[in-house]
């Protein structure tokens, strides 16, 4: 079975996901002063003290084993763009989820988070041979879950009461999926215009 490495690095033609770095924390909280970006995060980011917090959970988690986070670079600017991870994985069941996502007001509507996500589904289906990538996303958040789709994401269904906001609002969480027999026609359409990059 093969795991995945804390040091993997990700990347396409426009994209480079490498592993989080506390000497990210900076750039993330310049990043993240948008407090409008955080209504359908479980963090917000934009105050120092949830930065943190999300950083802390973000090293215990890739410690743990169970998830792999990413700093996303734009490779045309060298710019850090925002943050993704794989995460829930569960090597029995040859599934994990790609989430934890979130981009700088600058670098949304881009093409980043296609490149980023096709990047993380390329390497579970092909690499590892993963039979299922999941998203899951707020059900008021329109805008995510038009990027699911955009990137094959159909839609499962909808956890009620799931998640506790930042503001203590009860959060509905609407479920999305693409199985391993769906990916190679999404490789063919979707996502036929990226350039691939080996795995490192």
């Amino acid at each position: 079975m093969k795991i995945i490495s804390p040091t993997l690095t990700l990347e396409t033609n426009k994209v480079l996901l490498r592993p989080i770095d506390e000497s990210d924390f900076d750039l993330f909280l310049d990043l993240a002063h948008d407090e409008e970006m955080w209504t359908y995060f479980t963090l917000n980011l934009a105050d120092k003290t949830d930065l943190q917090k999300w950083m802390d959970t973000v090293f215990a988690d890739r410690n743990a084993g169970t998830r792999r986070p990413f700093t996303i670079v734009d490779k045309e600017t060298r710019q850090i763009a925002g943050s993704s991870s794989m995460g829930n994985i569960s090597y029995p069941d040859l599934r994990l989820e790609i989430g934890w996502s979130w981009l700088g007001k600058n670098f949304r509507g881009t093409d980043i988070n296609r490149h980023a996500k096709y990047a993380m589904m390329r390497y579970a289906f092909d690499d590892l041979a993963f039979e299922r990538v999941e998203f899951k996303t707020d059900v008021l958040n329109e805008r995510a879950k038009q990027g699911l789709r955009k990137v094959g994401g159909k839609e499962e269904g909808v956890l009620r009461s799931h998640m506790t906001m930042w503001n203590n609002r009860r959060r509905d969480s609407i479920y999305f999926g693409v199985l391993k027999n769906e990916w190679p026609s999404l490789k063919q359409t979707i996502f036929k215009d990226i350039e691939d990059y080996a795995f490192h």
